[in-house]
């Protein structure tokens, strides 16, 4: 059974976990079937699950990529609705974690389910061997565990998990299916307590939390350590705790506890009767349960913090630690204070257990750091973290602190865990020799293409790349990848590359973000330079460059990932086709910062609104749309809603995971090649003054209201005469050019404005938009 043969799937407990898997099953555009149990005297008996999915559409962070994607998940109930699983190819359970209900539900499940259905479990630390104890053969070889990390839609891991008796191709078709149809990074657990990242991820919180206390640092200071100078999301390892919830903590160390043996280090080092342990179990019976809570380390909004040892709330204060600015990992555990003891702590222990863990818990080291990256948001894998400090140094330093040396260290003799020769990546193998990294040709990181290459061309800014087959990749790499001079000249080298002998183009990077658009410090200088020649030919070039991308004789596909904002959203309204990661969020934000989009954004946007052969009759309808979006700044919140907004057209196509966004634009962009042909130059036709004083009515009523500010309304005036065509009406055609002359015309007169320029550097300063 391959991913294509699930096409139907049932989800058994709509809990917070349950239902935000039935919700991202319906985001792969695939039927889900939610079941929950009957509450008792329950008047509505699917009310669970209705219940689960009213609040999956009130999610912030949404759980849907788009509200319409509810209506693919029908919700039910166990006992009237179990029967409707024989359509299902996949049922995965998600119900309480007490196997003998599980068993339960398993041997009902077999009495209705249809023959070679896959049926797993989202248990996130009960060994597969558990779930199967008196189950037949048949339920064995169709079971495994399926265990996903919260929430589903936005972390990347899915941990997967088959026993001795499980179908390979019962394996095959989930690892297919999370990974194509879900977008998951789909790692192969061994049936062990915890799988991967909770059996690591659980030690290291532990660690870090009650090492914290033993060394006397407060919460701010261990945060600042255990945070972003280790990779660590800038929550910090006490902010995590309050985000997870405190009250989870003992519920899962002690499962894992009751789980690992008694030579485990985790078992071995811990310390029920710890003061940590006290406090937390204080905080949690008075409600200090983290943030779902009235509080947990930090409260009233991360302004006071808790006091280990008095058990109070004070202020939350700076963390002054040296340490705590270091930028290399060596650094930071060599730093001479007491953030850098707390530092080797911790990654002394936590780095040990995880390269004692292989092969126990996985295969290979790849898979551990995949997990720990995906699954807990480490920057670096455990093994990469090794390999930062040097694995002779870290093996000296253990040995220097009295601590054992892991068995994947002395393996290693000295050698990195990874390593680059002649163009190919290798990793470190449980026997001692090298494996080859093997890049499938269907899902690719740029930095997979890149690796022992020259690029085609080059500057600080941007680069170009050969991909293959007679494609080109234009990579930016600003920081950012705030598009600059530097990038605008090397997409009009792009827009030459047939002169070279290649046939098609694709444009997209590694980095989380496509583009944050404009480098808007840049033009701040300008501005307060008076240098308007200069940022006027800016907008020139850069709409030139766009331009010759559009008309270039071969295909063009934009790959965005992330945020694709202003000028980022512009070369992809720009390109022939866009290819976009399900998680890609893009709108035209110039209005924030106090100017217009004058790349070409408010002309292909509104070409394509006025264009669109589903709207409305007159041009109002479409022209208040494009107006509405483009002067609050909208963004969309995953790709599928940048389809509504039309920067995706029917045509683009949306790829869930972001190892296979480039791969799949490079095959549009070949198909695209086949039989290419330059589109056309499109003309529109605009209603001019009519359309404008109608634009001008609604900014002031908001304005009336208080919705709307005094800049508000200059700046949305500036854009409603470009979306309106200027001095234009409904008879005359209204060329590409004619807009493009109106934007530069608009921007033109916004950044002279110092109540632009006021909220470019709020922007700047704060990261927030200045409202004036």
């Amino acid at each position: 059974m391959e991913a294509a043969a699930i096409r139907k799937v049932a989800v058994i407990g709509s809990g917070v976990m349950g239902a935000a898997i039935a919700a991202h099953v319906a985001n792969a555009g695939i039927p889900c079937l939610l079941l929950d149990i009957v509450p008792k005297g329950a008047a509505n008996r699917n009310q669970l699950a209705e219940e689960a999915i009213a609040r999956l559409l009130k999610a912030k962070p949404a759980s849907f990529m788009h509200a319409s994607f509810a209506r693919r998940v029908t919700p039910g109930n166990l006992e009237d609705h179990l029967d409707q699983t024989a359509d299902c190819d996949w049922i995965c359970e998600a119900i309480i974690e007490n196997p003998d209900i599980k068993r339960d539900l398993y041997r009902r499940l077999g009495k209705v389910r249809k023959k070679g259905s896959i049926v797993s479990s989202n248990t996130s630390t009960i060994p597969l061997g558990e779930l199967l104890k008196g189950m037949d053969d048949g339920f064995a070889r169709d079971f495994a565990i399926t265990h996903f990390f919260n929430p589903p839609r936005y972390m990347k891991l899915l941990e997967v998990v088959g026993g001795p008796a499980t179908r390979k191709d019962a394996i095959a078709a989930l690892v297919a299916f999370g990974d194509v149809a879900l977008g998951k990074d789909v790692v192969i657990c061994k049936d062990t307590p915890g799988f991967i990242g909770n059996r690591i991820g659980i030690y290291w919180s532990n660690v870090a939390l009650s090492a914290a206390y033993d060394l006397g640092l407060s919460i701010e200071e261990a945060d600042s350590i255990v945070g972003r100078p280790m990779g660590i999301p800038k929550t910090g390892i006490f902010g995590l705790a309050d985000l997870t919830g405190i009250d989870l903590g003992p519920h899962v160390v002690g499962s894992m506890l009751k789980l690992l043996p008694a030579s485990d280090a985790f078992v071995k080092g811990y310390r029920a009767d710890h003061p940590l342990n006290k406090l937390t179990q204080k905080m949690i019976a008075e409600g200090y349960t983290g943030r779902k809570g009235k509080g947990g380390f930090y409260r009233n909004r991360g302004k006071e913090a808790l006091d280990l040892v008095s058990g109070e709330y004070r202020a939350k204060q700076r963390s002054e630690l040296a340490s705590a600015k270091s930028k290399k990992l060596k650094q930071l555990v060599e730093a001479d204070d007491k953030g850098g003891e707390y530092a080797w702590v911790v990654l002394s222990r936590v780095l040990s257990y995880a390269a004692d863990l292989v092969p126990e818990i996985a295969d290979d080291i790849v898979s551990v750091d995949l997990a720990m990256k995906t699954g807990y948001a480490w920057k670096h894998g455990p093994f990469e973290q090794i390999d930062q400090l040097g694995t002779a140094y870290f093996a000296e330093r253990l040995k220097a602190s009295g601590l054992p040396i892991p068995r994947m260290v002395e393996i290693a003799k000295g050698r990195p865990f990874y390593k680059e020769e002649d163009g190919k990546a290798y990793y470190l193998g449980a026997d001692g020799g090298y494996v080859e990294r093997r890049v499938a040709e269907d899902a690719w990181m740029l930095a997979d293409r890149k690796r022992g290459k020259q690029p085609i061309a080059s500057n600080k800014s941007a680069s170009l790349w050969d991909v293959g087959d007679g494609v080109a990749c234009l990579e930016f790499h600003s920081k950012m990848n705030a598009i600059d001079a530097d990038i605008i000249q090397m997409v009009q080298k792009a827009a030459k590359i047939d002169k070279m002998g290649y046939k098609a183009l694709i444009i997209g990077n590694d980095a989380d973000n496509f583009s944050v658009g404009a480098n808007i410090g840049l033009g701040l200088f300008a501005a307060n330079m008076a240098m308007w020649p200069v940022i006027e030919n800016g907008i020139s070039e850069g709409q030139n460059a766009y331009m010759a991308l559009k008309y270039a004789p071969f295909p063009v596909v934009a790959a965005p990932a992330g945020m694709a904002l202003g000028g980022g959203c512009e070369i992809c309204l720009h390109a022939d086709a866009i290819q976009a990661h399900a998680e890609c969020y893009m709108g035209l934000v110039e209005a924030g910062v106090g100017l217009l989009p004058g790349w070409g954004g408010c002309k292909e946007l509104v070409t394509r609104w006025m264009l669109n052969p589903k709207r409305p009759g007159g041009p109002m309808p479409a022209l208040a749309q494009v107006f509405e979006m483009i002067s609050t700044a909208k963004v969309s919140t995953s790709a599928a809603e940048a389809r509504d907004m039309l920067i995706l057209k029917p045509s683009d196509g949306i790829t869930m995971n972001r190892r296979r966004v480039l791969a799949d634009a490079k095959a549009r962009a070949l198909k695209m090649a086949e039989n290419y042909k330059a589109p056309e130059p499109a003309e529109i036709q605009l209603p001019g003054a009519s359309a404008r004083a109608a634009l001008d009515m609604a900014v002031q009523g908001f304005y009336l209201q208080g919705k709307a500010t005094e800049h508000d309304r200059v700046v949305s005036a500036a854009i409603g005469r470009v979306l309106t065509g200027g001095e234009t009406d409904i008879t005359v055609p209204v060329k590409e050019k004619d807009l493009l002359a109106l934007e530069r015309e608009g921007f033109m007169s916004l950044i002279r404005n110092p109540r632009s320029l006021d909220r470019i550097e709020h922007m700047l300063t704060t990261g927030k938009p200045l409202r004036n």
